[in-house]
């Protein structure tokens, strides 16, 4: 049994104040017992014009604090940051381990121009999926609008992944928080894995429409096992890897495959 913390926590443009609310999270996390922490996409600071002043190398003074708390308390962490790069960011999650060893950086794939936005403007697209080791579960991951293409969530089960961790920064809108609750599900389903998604909360200090919260845990038969709604919330909810295997038994869609 896996104890996760999902970590819906509101983002503002200050990295500084965003890394001190993350810290608190991992504190708070710890003392519930977590053995994985989970933030969202662009923890470090929230999307616009500004991201590229903000992004920070891997070992930048965010990333650094990160590491240096899970570190003080051996809790593997997976957070949004930005990281610079030629003319463009890229939006990357970082995997840190207990001993605050940065052990993966995936950078987004699938960029955002929809909806009237275009992620691609600020934002140099990842090419490579990922998997990472963590808190003894190996874990693909996956960034919002990545949850659109179930091609990247196989690709990632057939590189091994026993866990999907969804990180997102989702806009409202109409039908979108509706959208953001079927695609985690589907990609739960279709994969028979256990699925970790994770939103910024709400930020009643901007108006951008980044952050609906519905941060969820779904097991291998799409159960919801814990949905935070759109509060601000540190919720540690427990993950039983043994699951995946008795619903593959009876459910064994991956080996039916013929394409």
């Amino acid at each position: 049994m896996k104890k996760v913390a999902l970590c819906q926590i509101p983002v503002a443009y200050d990295p500084d104040t965003n890394l001190k609310r993350a810290v608190e999270a991992i504190d708070e996390a710890a003392a519930k017992g977590a053995d994985l922490a989970v933030f969202p996409e662009a923890t470090l600071t929230r999307f616009g014009s500004r991201v590229a002043e903000s992004a920070q190398p891997l070992d930048g003074p965010f990333v650094s604090g990160l590491a240096a708390a899970a570190r003080t308390h051996g809790l593997p962490v997976i957070a949004g940051v930005f990281e610079p790069g030629e003319g463009r960011v890229h939006n990357t999650t970082v995997a840190i381990d207990g001993a605050g060893v940065t052990k993966a950086a995936y950078r987004k794939i699938h960029l955002f121009d929809a909806f009237t936005a275009r992620e691609s403007d600020l934002v140099a697209p990842g090419r490579t999926p990922v998997v990472v080791e963590l808190a003894g579960l190996r874990i693909g991951l996956i960034t919002c609008y990545d949850v659109r293409f179930p091609e990247l969530a196989r690709a990632l089960v057939d590189a091994g992944a026993e866990v999907f961790a969804i990180i997102a920064a989702w806009g409202s809108g109409p039908m979108k928080e509706d959208h953001w609750v079927t695609l985690v599900r589907a990609r739960a389903i279709e994969n028979t894995i256990w699925t970790i998604a994770v939103g910024q909360a709400p930020n009643p200090e901007t108006k951008d429409g980044f952050g609906v919260g519905r941060s969820m845990l779904v097991d291998p038969l799409g159960v919801v096992r814990g949905d935070l709604g759109p509060r601000a919330e540190v919720r540690v909810l427990e993950l039983d890897p043994a699951i995946t295997a008795e619903v593959r038994a009876t459910l064994p869609c991956l080996e039916h495959r013929v394409i």
